[in-house]
C-alpha cells in the first residue's frame, strides 16, 4: 500500500528545520551546505538544476546590460553574445574595458576584438579570449 503524504506541510517544516540559506555554509560535520540542508560536498546538484542555475545567472547578466550598456540592444546577436559571455566572466569589471566597449558601441569589431585581446583578462583565460574575439571581429557564429 502506497501512502501519501502533505508535501507543503513537510516543505515547510523541513524549511523551518533546516533553515533557508541562500548562501554557502559549512553544516555542523563540516560539508558545504546550501539551500534547505542541500549538502553540496556530498550530493552536488543534478543536471536540471545546474540547467536552472546557469538560465537565472545569465538572465540577471543580461539585466545587467540592459541597465549599465543600454546601446547593447542594438547590437547584432553574436555581439551580444560576446558581451554577455566576457561579463559573465568578468561581472561589473567589464566596465573597465571602456575603449573595447567604445569600439563595440560604434561598430568598429575589429577594435573591439584587438582590446579584448590587449588585455590581461585576454591572458587569463586563455582560448576563450581568442573564440571571443575572433566572433566580435567577424560577426560569424
Amino acid at each position: 500500500m502506497t501512502e501519501t503524504f502533505d508535501m507543503p506541510t513537510l516543505l515547510s517544516e523541513l524549511g523551518h528545520d533546516e533553515a533557508r540559506r541562500l548562501k554557502r555554509y559549512l553544516d555542523t560535520v563540516g560539508r558545504t551546505t546550501i539551500g534547505v540542508g542541500r549538502n553540496l560536498t556530498d550530493v552536488g546538484i543534478s543536471d536540471s538544476e545546474y540547467d536552472l542555475l546557469l538560465e537565472n545567472d545569465v538572465a540577471r547578466s543580461v539585466m545587467w546590460h540592459v541597465r549599465h550598456l543600454p546601446w547593447w540592444r542594438s547590437l547584432d546577436a553574436v555581439c551580444q553574445r560576446v558581451i554577455n559571455n566576457m561579463a559573465f566572466n568578468m561581472g561589473g569589471k567589464l566596465l573597465t574595458f571602456a575603449n573595447t566597449l567604445a569600439a563595440m558601441q560604434r561598430g568598429d569589431y575589429a577594435a573591439a576584438a584587438d582590446g579584448m585581446l590587449a588585455s590581461k583578462w585576454a591572458m587569463q583565460v586563455g582560448t576563450r579570449a581568442y573564440r571571443l574575439a575572433s566572433l566580435m571581429r567577424t560577426g560569424a557564429s
